[in-house]
């Protein structure tokens, strides 16, 4: 027990005191999760909208692979992207196996999956007189979108912090494909897996702590904007 006290005590002095390589793996974390998080929104949410408003053949195989994307385990994802940006994969001319861009590719392919197929469910808490009422008054179908995607915003939001959420406390493509490199492609849950390992218990607990505070940060935010709305 004492062994535990005493990491949480270490954890708390390696946050007061801004801790440096304890914030450059905090900073790294949210640098690819932003992106990664930012290029799943740009794909996803105009997705989530086509399938959600559009009828065509195989939607409704489309949403069970969708829904069944959701639960693929990462390590699946980051062994998919590793076989394709590998040295001996049909990208590895690139070099990208090991760096920042591996981790944000990889988390990319996890968040966006998500984003569409809770765009898609979003919308169908959306009255569809909406839209028809849209079309009918003259509108095309690009304004009759933007007004269902005005209505459900607060839900595509909730979407899209569930993808971040995802991806920011994922272990298992970011150690595949980032290599956890000490510098350049460590992330907080790579991190905090190798140096819980390593009998570093308090640098751990303090890059568990600060990944809670993210998770907590970023709900408030999504609370507080809603409470505007109402």
């Amino acid at each position: 027990m004492s062994f535990i006290i005493e990491g949480i005590q270490q954890a708390w002095q390696l946050i007061i005191s801004w801790d440096r390589e304890v914030f450059t793996i905090v900073l790294f974390s949210l640098k690819v999760s932003g992106m990664a998080i930012f290029l799943a929104s740009l794909s996803g949410v105009p997705l989530g909208l086509v399938i959600g408003l559009k009828k065509f053949p195989g939607k409704r195989i489309l949403i069970v692979l969708l829904n069944n994307a959701l639960a693929i385990p990462t390590v699946v994802i980051g062994l998919i992207v590793y076989s394709f940006i590998s040295r001996s994969g049909p990208l590895g001319y690139f070099g990208l196996l090991y760096t920042p861009a591996a981790v944000i590719i990889g988390q990319y392919f996890l968040a966006t999956p998500i984003i569409i197929a809770l765009t898609y469910s979003a919308l169908q808490g959306i009255n569809p007189q909406i839209r028809n009422t849209a079309l009918t008054l003259g509108g095309t179908e690009l304004q009759a979108a933007w007004l269902v995607l005005k209505e459900s915003r607060f839900a595509i939001m909730s979407a899209i912090i569930t993808g971040f959420g995802r991806i920011i406390a994922e272990v298992g493509a970011a150690m595949m494909l980032g290599g956890n490199i000490k510098g350049s492609t460590r992330t907080i849950t790579t991190a905090i897996s190798l140096e819980t390992a390593k009998g570093e218990f308090g640098f751990g607990i303090a890059l568990g702590i600060i990944l809670l505070l993210i998770s907590l940060s970023v709900n408030i935010f999504l609370s507080y904007l809603q409470s505007k709305n109402l």
